[in-house]
Formats: structure tokens, sequence, C-alpha cells
């Protein structure tokens, strides 16, 4: 993927990941909307910047056809990838909204398990998607030229 993608790619999943957060955690906490938003956005854009640099390293060790990826890679890839974010976003979580490290730990917790499968989830029909517009598309291009 191309930098501009790669940007694509990680808005769109934070678009999603923080609407879908927000709703989980106004349903089980007693936190209120406002604050677990502007909470949200912040972790968001951590996990963002964080995704992008992730997945560009991660890319540079794991080459070939993303399609053709194991399960358990992909199971690797989105674990790393939450133990790394979860080691900045508790204290982060705990400051905003005023708790303890252990409520932050747990609500990060909660977060990480959902967005845990729904990485792994959305990856997975980003990466699908993506090869079959990419084949539509030179198919498209040899009918053309």
């Amino acid at each position: 993927m191309k930098a501009t993608e790669r940007i694509f790619h990680a808005v769109l999943f934070e678009v999603l990941a923080v609407s879908l957060s927000i709703l989980g955690l106004a349903i089980f906490t007693n936190h209120d909307i406002t604050a677990l938003s502007g909470t949200m956005i912040v972790v968001a854009t951590i996990a963002m910047i964080w995704n992008f640099i992730y997945n560009w390293i991660f890319d540079q060790f794991f080459t070939g056809e993303k399609t053709q990826r194991t399960l358990s890679l992909r199971i690797f890839h989105v674990v790393l990838f939450e133990l790394g974010l979860l080691f900045v976003t508790v204290p982060v979580m705990a400051y905003l909204l005023n708790v303890g490290i252990w409520e932050a730990f747990a609500m990060d917790i909660g977060v990480t398990i959902f967005i845990t499968i729904y990485a792994f989830t959305f990856n997975w029909v980003y990466d699908n998607v993506r090869a079959v517009l990419l084949k539509r598309m030179a198919r498209d291009e040899s009918v053309t030229a």
C-alpha cells in the first residue's frame, strides 16, 4: 500500500472503531458520553498514529500477498498491535476520565477485546475487498488498452 492508502485505511478503521467504542463504553459504564467521546477521540488519535507506524514496520518483516496471510499471522499481528497500544492508552484513559489505573485498565481491556475482534474482521474484509478491486481495475485496464 502507498502512504495515501495507508492513511485512508487508518482513518476508516478509526472512525468505525471510535463510534462503536463510545457506544459500548456508554452502555457498560456510568461515564458521561461527552467525556467518553473526548477520551476515545484522543485514544483513537494515538491508535491511528500507532496503526500507521506499526503496520508499516510489520509489512517490512512480513512481505507477500496480504490475502495469503495465515490465521496465526493475523492473530499475532492484532495481539502485538493491541499490546503496544494498551501500554500507552491506559494512563491516558485514567487521566482523561479521572479514574484509577485499574479502572482505566479494565475499561481499556474491554475496548481492547472488542477492537481486537473488530481489527481482525476489518483487516480481513479490507484486504479481500482491496484484492477484488485491484483485479477489477487491472481487468478494466486490459480491456481498454
